[in-house]
């Protein structure tokens, strides 16, 4: 799908709480804001995908509601590709001082067969992650890593298996050179899918009676990875202990809901 950067600002627009959207005067009053850079296992889903869940639609309950959440995460987009469409200077148009950038790649760059897409974990993956930290930091904004979300894969002793290769180590060595706190979403997730077993876990993702997508998640699922991002900000103070909620409580699934398109949102 083509799309022009033109589009691209109105979709970082609509992901942008309305309360954000004030003129300048309001800056001084304005709340932090989260942004989300990811791809689909993160993004915002639609009616029509329902009830397929990005974990980012979940991470604003268990976050106190004076800290936004603008989840610019897009289904299909690398580290790479997000950048290449300009998905990334839409972000740093918009973020602010004081805010956070949380960066969460690597389900798609790891698609060697695709040009656009494609990068190399221990060159062209931290190179671009770069250009996410560098933006940041240009803004006065905190870059954060958050390595990929596991997929549900397990061998024939019902052990979990890793399906990312060298990316989340590539994102840990980065996170410590550059001394951004690392998110260790692809541990705990492993983790978390070995404690379910391989029964347990169809219940996570979306799993329905036509699809068996063992990388997506449903409501249960996008809820029980956006605890582990929380745990994980909180864990590496990132956040404060005042800025996170429920970390305990059982999130009812019914509070996700999938709005309907807009031409913005299909960009």
């Amino acid at each position: 799908m083509s799309v022009t950067r033109r589009q691209i600002t109105a979709a970082a627009l609509a992901a942008v709480p309305l309360a954000l959207a004030g003129n300048p005067a309001q800056a001084a009053q304005r709340h932090r804001t989260l942004y989300i850079a990811g791809d689909s296992t993160a993004a915002q889903k639609y009616a029509d995908a329902a009830p397929e869940t990005g974990w980012g639609m979940a991470l604003p309950f268990f976050l106190r509601k004076e800290l936004a959440v603008a989840n610019h995460a897009v289904n299909g987009r690398s580290s790479k590709s997000f950048v290449d469409e300009g998905r990334l200077d839409a972000i740093l148009g918009l973020i602010w001082p004081g805010d956070l950038l949380l960066i969460q790649f690597a389900h798609n760059d790891e698609k060697s067969a695709d040009p656009i897409r494609y990068t190399e974990p221990w060159t062209t993956y931290q190179d671009y992650l770069r250009l996410y930290i560098e933006g940041a930091r240009s803004k006065g904004a905190r870059p954060v890593l958050a390595t990929p979300v596991e997929r549900r894969k397990f061998d024939a002793d019902g052990n979990a298996v890793p399906t990312h290769g060298d990316y989340p180590a590539a994102m840990r060595a980065l996170a410590q050179e550059e001394r951004v706190a690392l998110l260790d979403v692809e541990a705990l997730s492993l983790a978390l899918w070995q404690e379910l077993g391989v029964e347990e876990t169809k219940v996570y993702f979306n799993w329905t009676d036509t699809e068996q997508d063992n990388t997506h998640f449903n409501p249960p699922g996008a809820i029980a990875v956006a605890r582990l991002v929380a745990r994980e900000l909180l864990r590496t103070r990132v956040l404060a202990p005042r800025d996170v909620i429920r970390l305990h409580d059982e999130i009812p699934t019914s509070w996700i809901t999938w709005p309907e398109a807009t031409d913005a949102s299909a960009v």
